[in-house]
């Protein structure tokens, strides 16, 4: 039996072993011609071999991570030692640390795109030599302008150095075993890199000078450079790309307003003219570059980035952390010095407890515990332990003593630092296009570095406001009951701590109702955000 090709020769009918339906309407049916096998789906591509010196890398990565967190305190314990000698006043001496948080604050997306376009590696070494120049200029300052100066350079070249950073440790580390160490690692080092600053600038200002807290950062820089030139390997991001600069004007321009504004409020008080205009700058500016941002051809920072339920909810976990942990630094700082009175090297190395528990939470614990457990378990379970903390914080009284009434408290502060700030920076950068790394990662230092401004700045002057009212509700002379400057500071600090465990509790809701249950994907490959 045979059939018509359509051009008209006859083919023979192919053997079959089962009847098929008809060809055409109105004819018995025939023998079905077999189709032919489907063809077999091409095997996915092997993932690519992971970097031989990847742990090198995260050695020189993690370096450049710790002095930028530590030189946003290192300074602190060694502010009053440089105010004398350079003779600063007293309302100028807040700019020591300002200018630094304003410029890393205010340029941290700025300096995640321009990682993204010209390359990480390559803003990472840009970012580590200015970071080495400007501390060598601030340790020889020889007036308050030129260590102004100096705190601004450092910032804005944090601010190129931290997103580059985060975003190498995204697209270096691939497996997931591998991420969860790395990861807890960096998370470590950001969580305890504040409490070492302080340990470190009471170091060297007793046993040097307090130039010291900017000049250690040269040789570091030095070595970090000389590992990244070796051991750095940089996946390109985008090519050909231009920078965003309406979206940079206004996205900047927004940020460095708040930050401005709120570092502005302790002085001035809230109500002032010089703290309202520009906070009320800074949030039109913000919404203007939010509507910039959905319009834009080459956005400043896509907004699929920060639309992401469970990356929004990290983002949102991470600043309301950073708001309840920041003003412990501070506090306990007073503390420690002024009411029990402790000298500067004492009290440095009061808060080591807090960086050893950070070390283990992160490395020990959250490391181990991610690959298999749900990143909203382990991020609420560290904000529960860091609240429990506070609360103890917050029944300290003038006669407290270190061991029994102190050190439980950082202990178990540490730990829920060290549980929160591991998944938190594995789960937001997590599964972000290799061309968006840097400027997912710079979302993240923003967060951190704005909540720890808007928690100084708020949580200290709720601390002031409640002392003032103890100490006027109660202003006579202690031999008739009435109270000591010192007990009513130790009320304001208890109230403020009491309002850091709430925040820390809502930072655990919202880490528990947000974050998906699984274990991040990989980060670093070209998926969807």
């Amino acid at each position: 039996m045979s059939r018509k090709h359509p051009g008209g020769e006859s083919l023979p009918s192919a053997p079959s072993t089962a009847p098929g339906p008809s060809v055409a309407a109105g004819r018995p049916p025939d023998r079905e011609v077999p189709t032919a096998p489907p063809a077999p789906t091409p095997a996915p591509a092997p993932a690519p071999d992971p970097d031989p010196q990847r742990w090198w890398a995260l050695a020189v990565i993690a370096l450049a991570q710790l002095m930028v967190i530590l030189d946003g305190t290192v300074v602190n314990i060694a502010l009053p030692s440089a105010q004398r000698d350079l003779g600063m006043s007293d309302g100028d001496r807040q700019w020591v640390i300002t200018a630094y948080t304003l410029a890393f604050g205010g340029l941290l997306l700025l300096g995640g795109r321009v990682a993204d376009l010209v390359g990480r590696k390559r803003s990472f070494v840009i970012g580590l030599a200015g970071f080495a120049a400007a501390s060598a200029l601030g340790g020889a300052a020889a007036g308050p302008g030129m260590l102004f100066t100096a705190r601004a350079l450092q910032g804005a070249f944090a601010a190129i150095l931290a997103p580059s950073a985060l975003s190498l440790l995204t697209t270096t580390f691939t497996d997931p075993k591998e991420r969860a160490r790395a990861f807890g690692v960096y998370g470590a080092l950001a969580g305890a890199g504040s409490a070492a600053g302080l340990i470190v600038g009471g170091l060297l200002t007793e046993y040097l000078t307090w130039r010291w807290s900017l000049y250690v950062n040269v040789p570091i820089t030095l070595a970090a450079l000389l590992g990244a030139v070796a051991f750095l390997r940089d996946r390109s991001g985008r090519r050909g790309g231009h920078l965003d600069v309406p979206g940079a004007l206004l996205g900047c321009g927004g940020l460095v307003a708040l930050v401005y504004g709120f570092s502005e409020a302790e002085p001035r008080g809230w109500s002032s003219p010089a703290v309202l205009t520009p906070l009320a700058a800074g949030v039109i500016l913000l919404a203007a570059f939010v509507r910039w941002q959905s319009r834009a051809a080459s956005p400043l920072l896509p907004l699929r980035i920060v639309k992401d339920r469970v990356r929004a909810g990290s983002l949102a976990t991470m600043g309301l952390a950073t708001i309840g942990m920041f003003g412990v630094f501070l506090f306990l700082t007073y503390y420690l010095q002024v009411v029990l009175g402790y000298p500067p090297v004492r009290t440095g190395l009061a808060f080591l407890p807090i960086s050893a528990g950070i070390v283990i939470g992160a490395t020990q614990i959250a490391a181990r515990l991610l690959p298999r457990t749900a990143p909203r378990i382990v991020m609420s379970s560290g904000m529960v332990l860091a609240a429990a903390g506070m609360v103890l914080l917050s029944s300290l009284t003038v006669h407290a003593r270190y061991v029994p009434h102190v050190l439980p408290a950082l202990l178990l502060l540490g730990l829920g630092m060290g549980l929160t700030f591991m998944p938190v920076y594995a789960t937001a950068t997590a599964g972000v296009p290799a061309q968006d790394a840097g400027v997912a990662s710079a979302v993240l230092n923003t967060v951190q570095q704005m909540g720890a401004s808007l928690g100084t700045v708020l949580l200290n002057t709720i601390a002031t406001g409640a002392t003032g009212v103890y100490v006027h509700s109660h202003l006579r002379d202690p031999a008739d009951g009435g109270v000591t400057l010192d007990e009513g500071i130790v009320h304001g600090f208890s109230v403020a701590y009491r309002w850091s465990a709430g925040v820390l509790l809502l930072a655990a809701l919202v880490a528990g109702l947000t974050v998906r249950q699984k274990t991040p994907a990989h980060a670093g490959q070209d998926a969807p955000a």
